[in-house]
């Protein structure tokens, strides 16, 4: 059998949760999705803007991949290699029972994502997949941020409201440190909104599915780490002027100056290129 006619046999997704137990864990930020036409699309779009046909020849990651929704979506469209980072135990179990049928192709890690040091021995290119855990979705984004470049893309499902934070423009309430950091590593493209009853159980707010792939200009470690500072600095204090935040350094309005910033503008006024030439002179 190829791969579509084996993920069709498995029992469905509801079955699963059911005969596994599977009880959704808030300390895991766990949310699943159930429904086949939603998992499937997440994939069909992002290869969509990517301009590809199927993930052959790539290596996929997945974290949290719960009940295997998002799982078998992926794998319908062929990836050589799919790595999946779960830390509970009856997920773990679920993908075990696939990695039977299915075979080496799919490699399953029982570890907290945050600390899984991700395997670029491998020449294939690489992929992201994610239903994110919310309560941690903030922190895998800046780690990835940080080698981004190792990626060919990251397809992530945040809360909508951390998601319109990524995407924020300047001079707006929801612009601050990520989407500086975002916007610089990434382009960023909104697939679409989903609503709290496609997820089981039903959060109380809405999710939004983004694809991030890296820009050709996108910054290395160093200049990352001092952007970070500089920006949780500016951030931190978002209603005052720069030269307040910024009056212990010397001579900061030629510097200003010398990034095309005025010196009286306020964090949120500041580009992402601007926050970026600003954290090389200081």
């Amino acid at each position: 059998m190829d791969i579509n006619e084996i993920i069709d046999s498995l029992p469905s997704l509801k079955t699963t949760v059911e005969a596994y137990g599977l009880l959704a864990k808030k300390a895991l930020g766990q949310n699943f999705l159930l429904d086949r036409n939603i998992t499937d699309k997440i994939v069909a779009q992002s290869l969509q803007k990517q301009k590809l046909s199927s993930l052959s020849g790539t290596h996929v990651f997945e974290v949290g991949s719960g009940p295997g929704g998002l799982t078998r979506s992926c794998l319908r469209v062929s990836p050589d290699l799919m790595t999946i980072i779960e830390l509970d135990d009856c997920c773990i179990k679920i993908a075990q029972d696939m990695k039977s049928k299915i075979g080496n192709r799919l490699e399953i890690v029982n570890q907290d994502a945050l600390n899984y040091q991700f395997d670029f021995k491998e020449n294939l290119p690489k992929h992201i997949f994610s239903n994110l855990p919310y309560n941690i979705s903030v922190p895998l984004l800046t780690k990835w941020l940080y080698s981004i470049g190792s990626y060919q893309s990251l397809t992530l499902m945040f809360q909508k409201e951390v998601a319109d934070r990524i995407e924020a423009e300047i001079r707006s309430k929801d612009y601050g440190r990520l989407s500086v950091l975002a916007q610089l590593q990434c382009h960023i493209t909104r697939l679409f909104n989903l609503p709290p009853e496609a997820f089981t159980p039903a959060p109380k707010v809405w999710s939004s599915v983004l694809l991030f792939t890296p820009r050709n200009d996108a910054l290395d470690v160093n200049s990352i780490n001092q952007l970070e500072k500089i920006t949780a600095l500016a951030f931190s204090k978002r209603r005052k002027m720069l030269r307040q935040i910024f009056k212990s350094t010397a001579d900061f309005d030629k510097i200003c100056e010398t990034c095309d910033i005025l010196p009286t503008m306020r964090p949120e006024e500041v580009t992402p290129q601007q926050f970026y030439q600003l954290s090389k002179l200081l």
